[in-house]
């Protein structure tokens, strides 16, 4: 089964892939390797999940915004390959996410992330990954990730 049609079987939708927010591009590559910049949370509606897990959002408010961030990533990964069938697998992947001094639980908000890729991709899903707190994210998001993604030759 394609990864598109993985998606609609999954009843996923992609947000558009957003523009990038600064003097950096969105994607590099390098031979086989794809360095993809940190993602935020982008809703279909084009916002962001906002606020700072652990104070202003709960922790499944949290997993939401990480999920979200993957549909984001997906949808630049797609509009840089043309067809998300040449990704080979997530190798490496960093989670950030917007944390209340005391929260301690980020790597199950980043979980998000992990298992929407897992039920899309399988295993090829399943990457290395940090997940840390940060006392504030670009525009108070909720969530930031970044990976490094193989393709196929």
């Amino acid at each position: 089964m394609s990864i598109e049609a993985k998606i609609q079987e999954l009843k996923l939708e992609l947000p558009e892939a957003p523009k990038p927010g600064g003097i950096y591009n969105p994607v590099v590559q390098v031979d086989n390797m794809l360095y993809v910049s940190g993602h935020g949370p982008v809703k279909l509606d084009g916002s962001m999940h906002t606020g700072r897990v652990g104070d202003d959002l709960t922790e499944e408010q949290g997993v939401e915004a990480a999920r979200a961030v993957g549909l984001t990533m997906l949808a630049t990964l797609k509009q840089y390959l043309g067809d998300l069938d040449r990704i080979e697998r997530f190798v490496k992947v960093l989670g950030m996410v917007n944390a209340a001094p005391d929260f301690k639980r980020h790597p199950q908000v980043i979980n998000g992330f992990s298992e929407l890729l897992v039920e899309i991709f399988g295993e090829n899903g399943r990457a290395a990954r940090s997940a840390v707190g940060m006392g504030s994210l670009p525009g108070n998001i909720a969530v930031e990730v970044e990976a490094i993604v193989q393709i196929k030759q």
